[in-house]
């Protein structure tokens, strides 16, 4: 069923039928823009609140409460999800709301051309009808005259008075008026049969083309609006697994949420390490009264001396001290070692400043260890610096290094202190231990640690035993040294030295290290790593170069 044979009389409801079409389709595009622009609008309003709830905050600041890990987790997601809202906002606006209007405008020029092409068509049929028209009453009007002409002519011909001049006169008007409308007649009839012949032209061939096109215009549009339809809900079904995911990650945080470690946490952040106050003392104040009756009468003795007690110092010192615990708290200045702090509260105030200066200190090692490569380099390579221009900023870093050292020293002693054990580490120059919480580890040329011990990856010479070279209490005299003894040249390990004996010193194959003593004839020399660790090493085992002039570390 096409347009042009069942509607080929209906031109100007096929203009109206699909100007409607378009105008349904620029409809459906504007209801896809306001869509998107809810989506729009409801991403930044789930941003907003993301944001309004999720402030910036420090490091030190994190939550550790599993609930808030939880909330701040389900507002992650939720950003996530207003995240995909805009991916939907944006590809209705591409896929679906650009195309309707591009397709549009593709669609008003198609539609101006075919029914251009229809008015071309009625309006040469028009003038084809007039033509036609025209000679057609021209041939009434020549047959009406030639029909005057008979009748007159007959009159005059009948008339016995007539002259025959008149009758000569009125039968040559007669076959004028004759001989026109033949020719009328003849023109007439052509007019008819090319106006015939263009009007089936027109209703079977122009016309059903013209609205065939019409019709595949239309049938198109629809088809468009059909898959924009889809498009719209693909855009919405395409993001669907991944806002799943953020729901599933929203339900996998509210499954987070530990009750039994946040109270852990609560006893954790506030446990002061105060044992709780004893029994008050019962205090005798008629110790000062007259006694009656008989010396047997057992009576409280008094003070020696006869001094008088003083009740502002007769409850004990432990159990003022505590009694804050039962009203407010009292406030103290804030101190270096952290004294004004609860036992436990301290304990991890210290053991978190220590964390912070090993790391500072672990940078300043690595700076060292930096400079001390480019020096030998420009030492081997002159050409590509002077190395004396190193040594102030050598100098600035191991000063650094020692400032470093005391401070966690000092922590280390007041952390020591606070849970109640003797610093092992108090006897020592604090240089040896950068990396203390790795001391069970084995320390590997590039600082890292490692639970392996060291392999010998060449088969090393006789190893001597230092305990029969140096006493114990030789290294302990050695390394109790207040001051690092300077540098006296530099060596590179031959083999691995596992250093488990005391007061030597663990290497690995290739490590470089600095010479602080010579070789005295027993087989050790020793050596500092550039960590800043000391000790003795088998001088079989290290190919050592000297320099001609000692440097301090």
């Amino acid at each position: 069923m096409t347009w042009g044979t069942e509607l080929w009389d209906q031109f100007e409801n096929l203009d109206k039928h699909t100007q409607w079409g378009i105008d349904f389709l620029e409809r459906y595009a504007k209801f896809v823009k306001e869509r998107l622009e809810i989506e729009q609008t409801y991403a930044k309003q789930l941003r907003n609140l993301v944001k309004k709830y999720c402030p910036k905050r420090s490091k030190e600041e994190e939550p550790r409460f599993s609930s808030c890990v939880s909330f701040y987790s389900i507002l992650n997601e939720l950003n996530d999800y207003a995240g995909q809202r805009e991916v939907v906002a944006e590809e209705m606006g591409h896929n679906v709301y650009g195309e309707l209007m591009r397709y549009s405008q593709d669609l008003k020029s198609e539609r101006k051309h075919h029914l251009q092409e229809g008015r071309k068509a009625q309006q040469y049929l028009d003038q084809c009808w007039k033509h036609m028209d025209n000679s057609k009453k021209k041939f009434e009007r020549e047959c009406k005259e030639a029909e005057k002409s008979q009748i007159s002519y007959d009159r005059l011909d009948n008339d016995i008075n007539a002259t025959k001049s008149e009758v000569e006169k009125a039968k040559s008007q007669l076959y004028l008026r004759t001989h026109s409308a033949d020719e009328s007649k003849n023109e007439y009839a052509a007019q008819l049969q090319n106006f015939n012949g263009e009007q089936w032209k027109h209703f079977n061939v122009a016309i059903p083309q013209i609205f065939k096109n019409l019709q595949d215009m239309d049938e198109r549009r629809t088809v468009k609006l059909g898959e924009t339809y889809r498009s719209f809900a693909d855009v919405e079904r395409r993001v669907i697994p991944i806002i799943s995911k953020c729901l599933e990650g929203m339900v996998t945080a509210a499954k987070a949420v530990d009750q039994r470690k946040d109270s852990a946490i609560v006893v954790e952040s506030f446990k002061s390490g105060f044992e709780p106050p004893g029994d008050f003392p019962f205090e005798d104040y008629s110790q000062n009264l007259s006694r009656t009756g008989s010396d047997n009468t057992i009576s409280t003795p008094k003070n020696e001396g006869g001094v008088k007690p003083d009740p502002k110092h007769s409850i004990s010192k432990a159990a003022k001290n505590k009694l804050w615990l039962f009203g407010k708290k009292p406030k103290a200045p804030s101190l270096e070692d952290f004294s004004h702090l609860p036992p436990e509260q301290r304990r991890k105030r210290l053991q978190a400043r220590i964390d912070e200066l090993s790391k500072e200190l672990q940078k300043e090692v690595d700076q060292r260890d930096a400079l001390n490569k480019m020096k030998d380099v420009y030492e081997k390579n002159p050409q590509m610096g002077d190395p004396q221009s190193l040594q102030p900023k050598i100098s600035e870093t191991m000063c650094n290094m020692e400032k470093l050292r005391s401070e966690i020293h000092k922590n280390e002693s007041w952390l020591s202190e606070v849970e109640g054990k003797v610093s092992t580490r108090g006897d020592r120059r604090p240089s040896a231990d950068v990396n203390h919480h790795a001391s069970h580890g084995r320390e590997s040329p590039d600082g890292s640690y490692t639970d392996d011990p060291s392999q010998e990856h060449r088969t090393p010479p006789h190893q001597p035993d230092p305990r029969q070279a140096h006493q114990p209490d030789e290294f302990d005299d050695e390394f109790d040294d207040d001051d690092p003894l300077p540098v006296l040249g530099h060596c590179k390990a031959l083999y691995s030295f596992d250093g488990q004996n005391e007061g030597t010193l663990l290497m690995k194959e290739d490590e470089v290290l600095y010479i602080i003593e010579e070789d005295k004839g027993d087989g050790w020399t020793r050596a500092r790593k550039q960590s800043g660790e000391e000790g003795y090493v088998p001088t079989s085992y290290v190919e050592i170069a000297m320099e001609k002039n000692s440097k301090g570390s």
